[in-house]
């Protein structure tokens, strides 16, 4: 969604290069990503959802999926009415916009247009509750991500709406980050502190 004659543009673009750089060179990175494990998982307690949408980490993103598995696990030893599904994003190309399908541990995966892998031959799944990956993010709920508009296109898009979380580290904050009129803000921004939005 980033036009590269915007000047902005251009800010963003140098932006998410230096916070993927950070990232990728956090030293406690692994630990990090345990504790906000834990924080993932402690969040989801009591959250009516049993259709959330995810995504593969990629460029030293927080990987949701560890948290996500034990909590279809964990659905499946109460008294769960409803499988509990997880759901990972493949590109619609056509509309660049994301579908999801259904993902458990050993499915079959294949790469898409990106290079990402995604589920083979699963079933189209639709969330009430998407994790978000965040390059960046920042007061009021907004988020900072590859430029692509993938996420803001399909949120525009699905209806119901799903309840929408972003996942990222601290080093990602961005204090004075002013959101572009196309952007949508999270219901919820979640870093290994625990809950950063709504504040």
């Amino acid at each position: 969604m980033d036009n590269s004659d915007d000047p902005k543009a251009f800010e963003k673009k140098a932006l998410r290069k230096v916070l993927v750089e950070q990232r990728l060179a956090m030293p406690d990175r692994l630990q990090r990503a345990q504790i906000l494990q834990d924080v993932v998982r402690i969040w989801l307690v009591g959250r009516p959802d049993t259709v959330i949408g995810a995504y593969w980490p990629i460029k030293g993103e927080f990987d949701p999926l560890p948290a996500l598995h034990r909590w279809k696990e964990d659905g499946e030893l109460i008294d769960q009415p409803q499988l509990r599904r997880i759901g990972l994003p493949k590109v619609d190309k056509v509309h660049k916009t994301l579908v999801f399908h259904a993902w458990y541990p050993g499915c079959l995966m294949e790469e898409d247009a990106f290079g990402i892998p995604k589920p083979k031959d699963t079933e189209v799944i639709v969330p009430t509750l998407l994790f978000i990956p965040c390059v960046g993010y920042g007061p009021g709920g907004y988020r900072l991500g590859y430029g692509g508009g993938f996420y803001d296109r399909t949120l525009a898009t699905l209806q119901p709406l799903p309840f929408t979380v972003g996942l990222g580290f601290t080093n990602g904050f961005l204090p004075d980050f002013e959101p572009q009129p196309h952007d949508m803000a999270l219901d919820a921004i979640l870093n290994e502190n625990g809950a950063v939005w709504p504040v």
